[in-house]
C-alpha cells in the first residue's frame, strides 16, 4: 500500500505544482486558440490568412514589451502605470532627434534607452528605498512623461528622416505562408522588426525568470516579503530591480512603438498602461504578486488584440463595444484568479493543520 500511497501523493504534489505556476498561463493560452479558431470557422474573412495572425503582433510588439515589464513588476506584487508616458516621451523625443535635431537612428535608440532607465531608477529607489506606495509613484511618472512630451513639443508630425523611415518600412518575410489576393497576386507574409524584439524580450525574460536566482526571489518578494526576508533575499534590491526592469523595457518598447507610428505626438500611447495591467492579468499574473508567467502574458497581449479584430469583424465599430468585451474578459480571468488564490489558502491551512496534529 504504501507505494500507491507514495504515487498518489507524489501526483497530488505534481498536480498542485501545475495548478500554483501554469495552470492560469493554460487557461489563457488554451482560450486564446479556441478564440481564433472559433474566428476562423464563422467569421473567416481575413482569419484563414496567416497575415492576419503575424499582424496581432505587428501591431503590439510594442505592448507586449510593455506588458513583460509590468508582469516583472506585477510578480513582486507592485504596479507601474508610467509606461505609457514613457511611450510617448520617447517617441516625441526620439521623432524631435531625428527630424529638428538632424540626430541619427542610434542616438534616438540611446535616448529611448536613457529616458526608460531614469524613470525605472527614480520610480525604483523611491518605491523600494523610501517605501513610497507604487501606485503613487508611478502616477506621478505617468503625469511627469505627458508632461514632459508636450514640453518636447505641442505638435504631433511625422518623422521624415531617411535612415529611420528605411527602418520603419523594413519587413521580414516569412517564406511559405503568404496568400493570394483578390486580383490573383501573391503578397508575401511578414513582421516588423519590432516584433523580433519583442520575441526576444519575452525569451530572455522567460529564462531570467525560470532559471535565475533574481527571477525565484521576484516571486518570493512577492509570495511574501516576511518569507523571503527570512531566506536571506534583499528585498528592496530586487523590487528596485523589478522597477528598474520595467523602466529600460519602457524605453525599448517605446522606441519599438515608434518604428511602428513613425510619428511623435502628445497622445501617443494613451491607455497604454492599461492594456499592460490587462494583458498581464488575462496572461495569468496575480494582483496579489508571487505568481506570472511571460508566456501567458504574450498570450494575453494576443487575446487582447484578438478580441478587438473581432468584435470589429462582427461588425461592432464603435468604441464602447471593444471596452465593454476587454472588461467581461478582464473580470472572467480575475474571477478564475480567486478562485485560484481561495483553493490556494485552503490547502495551506489544511496542510499546517495536518503538520500541526502530526507534531501533537
Amino acid at each position: 500500500m504504501k507505494p500507491v500511497n507514495g504515487r498518489s501523493t507524489g501526483l497530488r504534489k505534481r498536480i498542485g505544482n501545475i495548478t500554483d505556476t501554469n495552470l492560469l498561463m493554460s487557461i489563457t493560452i488554451v482560450v486564446f486558440i479556441l478564440m481564433y479558431l472559433l474566428a476562423m470557422l464563422f467569421l473567416q474573412k481575413g482569419f484563414l490568412k496567416p497575415q492576419t495572425f503575424l499582424n496581432l503582433l505587428n501591431s503590439n510588439a510594442a505592448l507586449i514589451i510593455l506588458s513583460c515589464g509590468m508582469t516583472v513588476v506585477m510578480i513582486t506584487g507592485g504596479i507601474d502605470i508610467s509606461v505609457g508616458g514613457v511611450t510617448a516621451l520617447v517617441s516625441m523625443c526620439s521623432a524631435v532627434w531625428l527630424d529638428y535635431k538632424g540626430g541619427s537612428v542610434l542616438g534616438a535608440i540611446f535616448i529611448s534607452l536613457g529616458i526608460g532607465l531614469a524613470f525605472g531608477l527614480v520610480q525604483g529607489f523611491l518605491i523600494a528605498y523610501l517605501d513610497i506606495q507604487p501606485f503613487i509613484v508611478t502616477l506621478a511618472g505617468m503625469f511627469f512623461a505627458r508632461g514632459m512630451t508636450t514640453i518636447v513639443n505641442t505638435n504631433p508630425f511625422n518623422v521624415q528622416n531617411e535612415s529611420f523611415v528605411k527602418l520603419k518600412d523594413t519587413r521580414i518575410i516569412i517564406p511559405f505562408l503568404g496568400s493570394y489576393n483578390k486580383r490573383g497576386d501573391y503578397i508575401n507574409a511578414y513582421i516588423e522588426i519590432g516584433v523580433v524584439v519583442a520575441l526576444l524580450v519575452v525569451a530572455v525574460l522567460f529564462i531570467t525568470l525560470k532559471w535565475t536566482k533574481i527571477g525565484r526571489s521576484f516571486y518570493a518578494v512577492g509570495g511574501n516579503r516576511q518569507s523571503a526576508l527570512m531566506l536571506g533575499i534583499n528585498v528592496r534590491r530586487t523590487t528596485f530591480i523589478s522597477y528598474l526592469i520595467s523602466g529600460i523595457l519602457a524605453g525599448i518598447g517605446g522606441f519599438v512603438y515608434f518604428m511602428h507610428v513613425g510619428s511623435g505626438s502628445a497622445s501617443h500611447a494613451s491607455g497604454a498602461e492599461m492594456n499592460a495591467i490587462a494583458s498581464s492579468i488575462i496572461g495569468g499574473t496575480m494582483l496579489t504578486g508571487g505568481v506570472g508567467n511571460i508566456i501567458g502574458t504574450l498570450f494575453g497581449t494576443m487575446s487582447l488584440a484578438l478580441i478587438q479584430n473581432i468584435v470589429s469583424s462582427v461588425g461592432l465599430d464603435q468604441a464602447w463595444w471593444t471596452g465593454i468585451t476587454i472588461a467581461a474578459m478582464l473580470c472572467t480571468f480575475l474571477v478564475v484568479q480567486s478562485i485560484i488564490i481561495s483553493r490556494r489558502k485552503k490547502s495551506l491551512m489544511s496542510a499546517a493543520g495536518r503538520n500541526k496534529t502530526g507534531g501533537v
